[in-house]
C-alpha cells in the first residue's frame, strides 16, 4: 500500500501541466508494470477486461523461465564437457558460469530494446507499449552464446525500429521482432551465427569455466547432419537439451512446461502449436521414407529451434493467423516449410527461423482465403 500511495503521490508531477509531464509515458509504464489499470479502452474493442496486454505478456515471459534457466546450465555444461572437466565440477559451479555467460546478453536485449521504445514513446508522446516484454528474452535464447555485443546490439535496434516501430509499435508489426533479429544476425553477420565455433563458450568468467582452445569446435547435431555426418548425440540428450545449440532452443522438456504455462492460461493457440508440429513431422517422414533425410521425422522435431519456435514464436497472436480455420494451415506451413529448408539446403540447417519468418507473410493471404471461403459458403446457402 506504502508504494501505491507514493505513485498516486508523486502522479501529478507527471501528468499534464506537471513539471515532469515529458516523463508521463515513462511514469505510466512503470506504474501499469506494477499494477493493474483501472480504466478500460474507450473505443475499438468489444470486450474489456482487468487483464491488460502487460499481464499477458508477464505470463509469457514466466514461461520462458524454465527454457532460460536450462539453457544457462547447458552452456556451463558444454563448456565443461569441452574441457573434460565435467567430472570435477559441481552442479552449481557449471550453471553459474552459464549464468554469468547467458545474463549480460539478456541484461543488453532488454536495455536496448526497452531504451528504443522509451525514447519513441517520449518522441511520439505516446504510452510505452508493452510487446517488448516478451521479445526481450525471446532474443537471447535463440542466438549462440557466443554471438557479439555489439552485433546484438545493432540487429535489435534494427528490428524495433524498422520491424516494429515503422509498422505503428505493438499489435502492428507483420514480421515476429524476434525472427527479424535472429534473421538480421544470420544474413548479415553469417560467421558469428553458424558453423562449429559458434556454439560454446570458450572463456573463463570471473574465475570460472575453462579457456578452450581458439580453433575448438563442436557442431550441432542439425550441423552434422548439414555435412553428411550422423548426428553423435543421442536421442535423449537431443530431447533433454545437452546439446550444442542456441541458449535456449536444445531442451524439449523445458519448452513443453512453457508450452502447458501458455496453453492452460489461453494465451498460446493449440492449434498452431499442434499443426506445427503435424506439418513438421509428415515432411519429415516423407522425406525420411524417401532416403532423402537420415533421421527419423521425430529427430527433426526436438532438434534446433523447431520446438521453440513452435510453442513460442510461430504462436505470436500479432504476426500468425487469426482466424481459427486459418491458424491450422499456417503451424501447418511453418512446420512443413522448416523441414523442407532442413533437408533441402545444406548450407542453412537449422530452417525455423526462416520458416516463421515466411510464415508471418502468408498470414494475412491465409485469414483472406478463409474470410472468403466462409462468404461465399453463406452467400451459398442464402441463395438456394
Amino acid at each position: 500500500m506504502s508504494l501505491r500511495k507514493y505513485l498516486d503521490n508523486i502522479k501529478p508531477n507527471f501528468e499534464e501541466g506537471g513539471k515532469l509531464h515529458a516523463f508521463q509515458s515513462v511514469f505510466e509504464g512503470f506504474e501499469t508494470f506494477l499494477y493493474v489499470p483501472n480504466t478500460t479502452a474507450k473505443s475499438g474493442t468489444s470486450i474489456h477486461d482487468a487483464i491488460d496486454s502487460k499481464r499477458i505478456m508477464f505470463t509469457v515471459v514466466v514461461a520462458l523461465i524454465p527454457a532460460l534457466l536450462f539453457g544457462m546450465y547447458n552452456v556451463g555444461y558444454q563448456n565443461y564437457l569441452a574441457a573434460n572437466a565435467l567430472a570435477s565440477a559441481s552442479f552449481w559451479e557449471v550453471f553459474a558460469y552459464g549464468c554469468l555467460a547467458v545474463l549480460p546478453k539478456v541484461v543488453v536485449s532488454y536495455v536496448v530494446g526497452l531504451g528504443i521504445e522509451f525514447a519513441w514513446a517520449q518522441w511520439k508522446h505516446e504510452e510505452i507499449q508493452e510487446g517488448y516484454l516478451v521479445t526481450g528474452i525471446i532474443i537471447p535464447l535463440i542466438i549462440p552464446v557466443t554471438t557479439p555485443y555489439w552485433i546484438l546490439v545493432l540487429a535489435i535496434a534494427f528490428a524495433v525500429i524498422f520491424g516494429k516501430e515503422i509498422f505503428g509499435g505493438t499489435g502492428m508489426n507483420i514480421f515476429n521482432v524476434a525472427v527479424l533479429t535472429r534473421m538480421f544476425l544470420f544474413f548479415s553477420y553469417p560467421s558469428k551465427m553458424t558453423g562449429d565455433s559458434v556454439w560454446v563458450a570458450q572463456d573463463t568468467i570471473f574465475g570460472l569455466g575453462n579457456q578452450l582452445p581458439d580453433a575448438f569446435t563442436m557442431a550441432t547435431p542439425l550441423g552434422q547432419i548439414g555435412q553428411g555426418v550422423a548426428p553423435t548425440a543421442s536421442l535423449c540428450d537431443m530431447f533433454t537439451g545437452l546439446i550444442p545449440g542456441s541458449i535456449g532452443e536444445t531442451s524439449v522438456i523445458a519448452i513443453a512446461i512453457g508450452a502447458v504455462i501458455l496453453l492452460c492460461s489461453g494465451i498460446a493457440s493449440w492449434k498452431i502449436m499442434l499443426s506445427t508440429f503435424l506439418g513438421g513431422g509428415l515432411v519429415a517422414a516423407l522425406f525420411h521414407a524417401t532416403g532423402q533425410s537420415p533421421i527419423e521425422w521425430y529427430e527433426q522435431l526436438i532438434l534446433g529451434g523447431f520446438a521453440f519456435g513452435a510453442v513460442f514464436m510461430a504462436t505470436d497472436p500479432v504476426t500468425s493467423a487469426r482466424t481459427e480455420t486459418g491458424k491450422w494451415f499456417y503451424g501447418f506451413f511453418i512446420g512443413a516449410i522448416a523441414v523442407v529448408v532442413r533437408v533441402l539446403n545444406p548450407g542453412y540447417p537449422e530452417g525455423m527461423m526462416l520458416a516463421i519468418f515466411f510464415g508471418n507473410m502468408v498470414a494475412p493471404l491465409i485469414d483472406w482465403c478463409v474470410v472468403e471461403s466462409n462468404v461465399s459458403k453463406r452467400a451459398k446457402r442464402i441463395t438456394k
